[in-house]
């Protein structure tokens, strides 16, 4: 390679990093001189250093600065040693790093010296000394830009966008990380380009858009894994976008999974302590403080050992949340805490508000009122700049301490102002599932208001704010998903994809490969559909009107049961008021139903389904309904009943309660979805679709019967295709599926309804332009949902009750197939005299008959609804 043109290897890199690397070895590989073999090493090493191993990045570049002296050319020498310097900060050796660029730096001029100080500045990065660095691009930028170098003054003004983030700066960042993918786009460099995708996606989280920054992330991490160049700071970047938007457990995964792979390929020990600092983050967010603490603890002692204090601040910070968690309130936590607080203000950090937060907590638990209020107050000031959910935290702070004087009034209005910000970070994201996890942001200021109203005793009250923050995603329509073509082969295929499976378990062939793509597939679908933006016409949900909900109670009773600091409360509506019973415990209940739940189970399938099983169900029903209900199960009487359980609860059969097992009662996930559900409007044309899946012990034999009850549409016997029910169902006025169902916990949304030819999910119902007025779900666990965020549920239910779904029968567990038959039969017959769900399914439990499994499927099903 000739002098003249050793340069374009350098440029290559970050265009090519793959060729790069095959030129330079092609370079060494002949008889170059020391500035050629320079160069080569030089490219290997940036290679090495950024996509591969850091020790043979390090060999690499030494090796280069050895063949620059050779060489003679001290611009060759200050550029190796920018390289070099940055390398060796990477591997945790901080001053020795800083040592090297300061001499690159001394002994550069012109431009190659603004270069040289722009790779300084980004080792000061690093280290989180953003002062620094920013003095270094403020040299840098100028130089850069007079000089007409495009690609690298598109590389220090991303540089000077990450440091503006980490000050807070975020408006000016994107400006900035928006003008270098600008000049990126007219040169050849594919992979800072990448990089700038990924910037404005970083932008994009830190402005709260988080559908904007998954969709920049996904398409930066495709550019790159074109360009075989794997990105650490992406699956960080990943992780804390996941981690917002209320899904930690996969961004624990994500960010283990690639901690394994950086150990694997010996990469930068600066990377790697940065993941185990978002995978603490996300192990504290899903409930695990004790995996918190351990990724804490290593990340302080891994950026301590690196002198990274602004990143060691933020793992301490993180490490003693854990602590907290873990341990609970001390006068060594409030100390430390207070101290961390005082550090990161000094360092201008966004973080000071979580620092402050833990402090005033840790104070309120030792009574400690003054230092309680000044750290709260220091918290408080968030609430009216930044981000969304940053203000949010903001007015919990006041709400806390408006809380620990005994303020109702302003505890209420602090919480309602920070749940208003949520509602509005809640409509920029259009997929349910996130929405739904969003709501877990707002979990402690609705405690906090539900406290209040307890304290007040105002049993109205206290169910407007207990509606306030839940079921929230079931009370809002999904918005529509766009007319995506990919997302619809995706879910083709995995309709296919299961169909084989279901083949390959009934032949004995294996389904191991099968199985790996269905969950790729299902990860490309849902990171698709994540990327939805919310739109204005989501609009925020109306608040619940309690007058208007008795009105339309009419002789009706709605039974809310609502959990405050592990204790239930029955919340009584109707007659033109609400009252408030205590009852039991959330933990004794929680208990009651996995024992009532594992006994219908072994009712349906195990061996010794006989009267003595039977009769422990009886006990765990009347057991369960003391914990539930309490003396309100006296004013159930003849009913109608509603019943609206914490989602937490909302796996109960609650047939089996005494008080329900003769009377007409239906389910909701809110009041305020009952009153949706109950003002929906009826088809004007009646269309009946009757469904008959494949499997079926029973072989749907219901079914034949309701063909000569209806003018209905049959699909069965291999005609009950996905595209075929999926088509008949939109718009249909009665719904009847015979098809064993399965439910997802891990993917709610991927529960699906198994078919001819595959099955149907979540995601297929979402993408009806109507759903079914009404739905008969006859198949095992139709009926299940999954608690998410602060009080949510995801579920088929939940992807039909927002599209208009009125009414919803459904299992809650497994059950027998032959005994469903009898029961099927009796409802659609009380359906056809004019009966509601409700009506309908209590007239059938009354008929079935006098035999454990028969009684025992009857209360396995539930009327979710109004209709």
């Amino acid at each position: 390679m000739a002098t003249g043109s050793s340069g374009d290897l350098l440029r290559l890199v970050f265009a090519r990093p793959r060729e790069a690397a095959r030129l330079a070895r092609q370079v060494l590989a002949g008889e170059p001189s020391p500035y050629d073999a320079s160069i080569a090493h030089q490219a290997l090493g940036v290679v090495q250093r950024d996509f591969g191993d850091l020790s043979t990045a390090v060999t690499h570049l030494r090796r280069a600065l050895k063949l620059a002296e050779q060489s003679g050319s001290v611009e060759r020498q200050s550029d190796v040693r920018a390289t070099l310097g940055i390398a060796i900060v990477h591997t945790g050796q901080t001053r020795a790093g800083l040592a090297v660029l300061d001499r690159a730096v001394a002994d550069a001029e012109g431009v190659p010296a603004a270069r040289v100080r722009f790779r300084r500045g980004a080792a000061l990065w690093v280290l989180g000394r953003h002062d620094d660095a920013l003095a270094d691009l403020r040299v840098a930028v100028p130089l850069l830009r007079k000089a007409g170098d495009t690609i690298w003054t598109a590389r220090a003004l991303t540089l000077r966008g990450h440091v503006e983030l980490g000050l807070g700066a975020v408006q000016r960042a994107d400006a900035d990380f928006e003008h270098a993918d600008r000049l990126f786009a007219n040169t050849d460099q594919d992979h800072d380009s990448a990089v700038a995708v990924q910037n404005r996606g970083l932008a994009a989280f830190r402005a709260g858009d988080l559908p904007s920054a998954l969709t920049r992330l996904d398409e930066a991490n495709r550019r790159f894994r074109l360009l075989g160049t794997p990105m650490p700071e992406l699956i960080a970047d990943r992780c804390a976008v996941l981690l917002a938007a209320g899904l930690p457990h996969e961004a624990l995964l994500e960010a283990d999974r690639e901690l394994a792979e950086m150990a694997r390929r010996n990469g930068q020990a600066t990377r790697r302590a940065e993941l185990l600092l978002i995978a603490g983050h996300a192990a504290l967010a899903a409930g695990d403080p004790a995996t918190a603490l351990d990724r804490a603890t290593e990340a302080v002692a891994l950026f301590t050992a690196q002198r990274r204090a602004w990143w060691r601040h933020h793992a301490r910070l993180l490490l003693l949340r854990a602590r907290f968690a873990v341990s609970g309130h001390s006068p060594e936590l409030l100390a430390e805490a207070a101290e961390t607080a005082r550090r990161l203000t000094k360092l201008n950090a966004p973080d000071v508000l979580q620092a402050h937060l833990l402090a005033g907590r840790t104070a309120l638990a030792l009574d400690r009122h003054r230092a309680s209020t000044a750290h709260l107050r220091a918290a408080a000031n968030a609430r009216h700049r930044g981000a969304a959910l940053s203000r949010v935290d903001g007015w919990l702070a006041v709400a806390l301490l408006a809380a620990s004087t005994g303020d109702t009034r302003r505890t209420l209005a602090a919480s309602g102002r920070g749940l208003d910000l949520l509602d509005e970070h809640r409509l920029t994201l259009g997929a349910p599932e996130l929405r739904a996890r969003a709501t877990a942001q707002g979990l402690e200021l609705a405690e906090l208001a539900q406290r209040a109203c307890l304290r007040g005793g105002r049993a109205r009250r206290l169910l407007w704010w207990s509606e306030r923050w839940r079921a929230t995603a079931c009370a809002v329509p999904s918005v529509r998903p766009p007319a995506d073509a990919e997302v619809q082969r995706d879910l083709v295929a995995l309709r296919e994809l299961t169909s084989r499976i279901d083949q390959a378990r009934a032949t004995g062939t294996p389904t191991a490969r099968l199985i790996q793509r269905t969950e790729r597939l299902e990860r490309r679908i849902q990171d698709r559909v994540r990327r939805i933006p919310g739109t204005a016409t989501t609009g925020p949900r109306a608040r619940l009107d309690v007058t208007a909900l008795l009105d339309a109670l009419g002789e009706t009773r709605l039974f809310e049961i609502v959990a405050v600091d592990g204790r239930l409360h029955v919340l009584v509506c109707g007659d033109g008021r609400v009252r408030r019973i205590p009852t039991g415990t959330v933990a004794a209940a929680t208990a009651g139903v996995e024992s009532a739940r594992w006994v219908l189970r072994r009712l349906a399938y195990g061996p010794g389904a006989g009267r003595g099983l039977f009769d422990r169900l009886r006990a765990a029903g009347e057991s369960l309904q003391e914990t539930l209900f309490g003396t309100a199960a006296e004013l159930i009487g003849d009913g109608p009943a509603v019943i609206v359980p914490p989602g937490r609860l909302q796996a109960v059969p609650w047939a089996m309660l005494p008080c329900l097992t003769g009377v007409a009662h239906s389910v909701a996930p809110s009041a305020t979805a009952w009153l949706n559900a109950k003002l929906a409007v009826r088809p004007e044309r009646e269309k009946v679709v009757l469904v008959g899946g494949p499997g079926l012990a029973s072989r749907a034999a219901e079914l034949s019967t309701l063909t000569g009850l209806y003018e209905a549409q049959v699909l069965r016997d291999g005609a009950a295709t996905p595209a075929r029910v999926l088509e008949a169902l939109d718009g249909s006025s009665l719904a009847h599926v015979a098809a064993h169902g399965r439910f997802r916990a891990d993917s709610p949304l991927f529960s699906s309804i198994r078919l001819d030819e595959g099955s149907v999910t979540g995601y297929d119902f979402e993408r009806l332009r109507r759903a079914p007025f009404r739905v008969v779900l006859s198949s095992c666990d139709s009926g299940s949902l999954q608690p998410v965020g602060a009080d949510e549920l995801l579920g088929l239910a939940t992807a039909l009750l927002p599209l208009g779904t009125a009414g919803i029968v459904a299992s809650l567990v497994q059950v027998n197939d032959e005994a469903t038959v009898p029961l099927m039969l009796s409802l659609h017959d009380g359906l056809r005299r004019g009966g509601t769900m409700a009506e309908s399914l209590a007239e059938a439990r009354n008929e079935a008959k006098d035999d454990p499994v028969c009684q025992a499927t009857a209360w396995s099903f539930v009327a979710l609804g109004a209709a």
